[in-house]
């Protein structure tokens, strides 16, 4: 009975960080907001291209040893909130770079990205792996499935108040630039922190740590290839994902795309995302379903095949003007949503209990795709133009859908 009581609790505490986490991150959405304060300081899309791999690509590089270290801890609660701690600092020091050198030296909040950038993406990686094994410790899959489903849900609203303010704060005759993107950053900060309250309470239960067991790191690395051998589901997984992040490294050009074509003005940054939101929330209820009746890998599945069209999509629609063009974003929030319910809760359903750390830090260590392919993108799109870009990763997808068909 106590043990489920602390479940109910701790089912609460989750979605409590899930809620604000999302309402956080429309402050800094990295399809809309976060392209257009880039696109404001740089025309360089390769600069932007190399910020992203950094945002994707740093916790990828570092969870590796991340997990080494955390498999030898018997609680990850800390390590959870010092990973939140230093996310919700990183919003801090944007505001104040931007607020001090938006408008006299643009090249400076630039040198500062790269460094709170790269603060921001490993202390996410390292909180994520902590989050996920306080999760599998905590709740059956079950009882994961529900939770994520509520938390999406929920989070989805949430982020739906976020864009809100978004569309408010950039609205034409509000604040101008750089308040306009100081005090997005700055309620960053502030949401991170509550987001964070929620872990305070959990009562976490210690993992099975067999010290006589502990192994050295450059061990730990050798024992990969054998795991990845041994569990061919495994493997496949962090092909696909590595195939998916093809769709995944074009999801922030839209709106520079938008930008370029239709010379757009900031109103649309908070209409895009309010659209992105609303695909979000809607779609959830295909995730759910789809889920429920055919698995988290028909979820995988059908992400991948909605990141083979939303390229050509935009293709299509960039002829239409702005306002058709965010039937785009829609679909993005489609895929957005889909992705956080399919690929993790895949990976711990076919990840074994007590190694749910080990098997986290290795997917994210051999995602190498994810910290390159944007620098690529921005290369790919300087150099050969959207349409080739976008064209190239829609074949891409195509392959990778049919690829993860097969048995």
């Amino acid at each position: 009975m106590k043990k489920k009581n602390l479940n109910k609790y701790s089912y609460y505490y989750f979605i409590w960080h899930g809620v604000f986490l999302a309402l956080t991150m429309s402050m800094i959405d990295f399809n809309t907001v976060f392209p257009a304060l880039v696109d404001t300081l740089t025309k360089q899309k390769v600069v932007f291209g190399v910020l992203y791999s950094i945002l994707l690509g740093a916790p990828y590089l570092f969870n590796i040893i991340f997990s080494h270290y955390l498999k030898h801890q018997k609680f990850k609660k800390k390590y959870l909130l010092l990973g939140i701690y230093l996310r919700a600092l990183s919003f801090l020091g944007m505001a104040l770079t931007v607020y001090y050198f938006g408008e006299k030296s643009p090249n400076t909040v630039i040198a500062s990205l790269f460094i709170l950038i790269f603060i921001f993406s490993i202390s996410g990686g390292f909180a994520g792996i902590s989050y996920a094994d306080m999760m599998g410790k905590i709740f059956t899959s079950k009882e994961r499935g529900k939770l994520y489903a509520t938390k999406q849900f929920l989070s989805s609203l949430a982020a739906f108040g976020g864009g809100l303010l978004v569309s408010k704060i950039f609205s034409p005759g509000k604040l101008p630039y750089p308040f306009n993107y100081v005090v997005v950053l700055f309620i960053g900060f502030i949401g991170l922190s509550i987001a964070s309250l929620g872990f305070l309470f959990i009562d976490e239960a210690p993992s099975e740590i067999h010290e006589d067991k502990k192994e050295k790191f450059i061990d730990y690395i050798k024992s990969i290839p054998s795991i990845l051998r041994a569990d061919r589901k495994f493997l496949k997984f962090i092909i696909i994902e590595n195939l998916a992040s093809f769709s995944l490294m074009i999801l922030p050009f839209y709106m520079m795309f938008a930008k370029d074509i239709f010379s757009i003005d900031n109103s649309y940054i908070g209409k895009y995302l309010l659209f992105q939101i609303t695909g979000t929330i809607f779609s959830n209820i295909l995730w759910g379903t789809i889920s429920t009746k055919f698995g988290s890998k028909a979820v995988v599945r059908t992400c991948v095949l909605g990141g083979a069209a939303i390229p050509l999509i935009a293709i299509v629609l960039s002829k239409f003007g702005p306002d058709v063009f965010s039937v785009v974003f829609l679909l993005v929030g489609f895929i957005i949503s889909g992705r956080r319910v399919g690929f993790e809760t895949y990976l711990l359903d076919i990840a074994p209990q007590n190694n749910t750390t080990v098997y986290f830090g290795i997917r994210g260590s051999l995602n190498i795709m994810a910290a390159v392919l944007p620098i690529m993108g921005g290369l790919f799109i300087d150099v050969v133009g959207y349409y080739f870009t976008f064209s190239i990763v829609s074949l891409i997808m195509i392959f990778s859908f049919v690829f993860f068909k097969e048995k």
